[in-house]
């Protein structure tokens, strides 16, 4: 009772000690509960939205801090960015959700822009913020539903942040030539070019190995799984065509490649014109890269497409087997129903003459089985006709009426 009275005291809700106020206070009570509960929810999920967690390299590639949660508002007000531009690269962990125990992710479009000072790129499962001086990677969500794909795809982000760490250090054979971006911005290429070429060839194999097995039989289960490896592929190929897309773009547009030079924007010597010739032989290489596995994406996809012909042509013709086996069968029940009308006629109990004669029995058995034998063989020579039509068979109607 004691516990009762100190709650309702801590929500200032006045305690009446007449059962006439019971129900009054409870609903009271619950409805100030509900309100309580639905605030502190909506506070808490807005909490974890309100921060960014991030790995950041300095300028001589070491890394200044992993993982860590820094608030938007600092954070955009740091590298000078809207909350627009944030939202494109920045993935919440509500965009992630488990539905029919298949596990789902929003994946973003491709993009690479300009802004003051700094890069934003998002390709494939890298998001990065790019400076002069800073690589910023944006790390993926947490998940409560964490399984082997998780693993990897962890495992695969520290190889990434270790191949970024090489890049970015003063002694790579690759800093005296290129700018500090531009090594950033190249060891994201090649990680997405590795990735994308990893998955191709996982896909290649898959798709080889379901397709031998369809030669030896076509079952269920087999096209079960080519259908699924063709939406998988389909899937893949779509991916792939949009990075090659947002890299053929960004070699059409000459004013985002004179502004990806960050770091002479940065020290006043911005460039104009076509003088940009160092990143885009970098974005060239790479398109081309991925350009040839777009290029065999497609010959898998028309693979898939050429085998599902020949499968629905062959169970095309099995079906028409299947056809004319039955046909065949209602030719011969034809034929024996016909043998057995006559038999049925000379079977009554009616009086005609071939009783009366000798032979009479033998004579209706051979001429039953004479009619059976020209009915069936005539009734197949019928089905054959039907079978050799071709396509330079037109019926007489469909000629055209000659001009006068």
């Amino acid at each position: 009772m004691g516990i009762k009275r100190c709650a309702i005291k801590a929500l200032n809700i006045p305690y009446f000690r007449g059962p006439r106020f019971f129900s009054s206070s409870r609903r009271h009570l619950q409805d100030v509960f509900n309100d309580v509960f639905i605030t502190n929810t909506l506070r808490t999920n807005k909490s974890e939205n309100e921060y960014v967690k991030c790995t950041i390299f300095d300028s001589k590639g070491d890394m200044v801090c992993h993982g860590k949660n820094i608030q938007k508002t600092k954070f955009m007000r740091d590298y000078g960015l809207l909350s627009r531009d944030l939202r494109k690269v920045v993935r919440s962990p509500t965009q992630s959700s488990r539905s029919l125990g298949v596990k789902t992710h929003v994946e973003f479009v491709p993009s690479l822009v300009t802004r003051d000072g700094s890069i934003l790129l998002s390709l494939l499962n890298i998001r990065a913020l790019i400076r002069h001086d800073t690589l910023v990677v944006f790390d993926a969500p947490t998940t409560s539903f964490s399984s082997s794909s998780s693993f990897h795809e962890s495992h695969s982000h520290g190889n990434f942040l270790q191949e970024v760490a090489k890049r970015l250090k003063a002694d790579h054979p690759d800093a005296p030539k290129l700018p500090y971006e531009f090594r950033a911005l190249e060891a994201i290429l090649i990680n997405v070019a590795n990735n994308l070429n990893t998955e191709l060839k996982v896909h290649k194999t898959v798709l080889s190995n379901i397709l031998a097995s369809l030669d030896k039989a076509i079952e269920r289960t087999r096209l079960r799984y080519l259908l699924i490896q063709s939406k998988k592929l389909a899937q893949f190929y779509q991916k792939a065509k949009l990075t090659s897309d947002l890299l053929s773009d960004l070699l059409n547009s000459d004013d985002e490649l004179n502004a990806m030079y960050l770091t002479e924007i940065y020290h006043g010597r911005p460039r104009y014109s076509f003088n940009h010739q160092e990143v885009e032989l970098l974005l060239e290489s790479y398109f081309a890269t991925i350009n040839g596995i777009v290029q065999t994406s497609e010959n898998l996809i028309s693979q898939i497409k050429t085998s599902e012909e020949i499968i629905k042509f062959v169970l095309d013709a099995n079906r028409n087997d299947l056809m004319l086996l039955s046909l065949r069968f209602s030719i011969g029940l034809l034929s024996m129903g016909a043998v057995l009308y006559v038999a049925a006629l000379y079977g009554m109990n009616l009086e005609n003459f071939i009783e009366e004669i000798d032979g009479g029995f033998e004579g209706a058995v051979i001429f039953s089985s004479i009619a059976l034998v020209i009915l069936f063989f005539h009734s197949l020579k019928h089905l054959k006709q039907v079978q050799k039509i071709t396509m330079s068979e037109l019926p007489k109607k469909s000629k055209l009426p000659k001009r006068k």
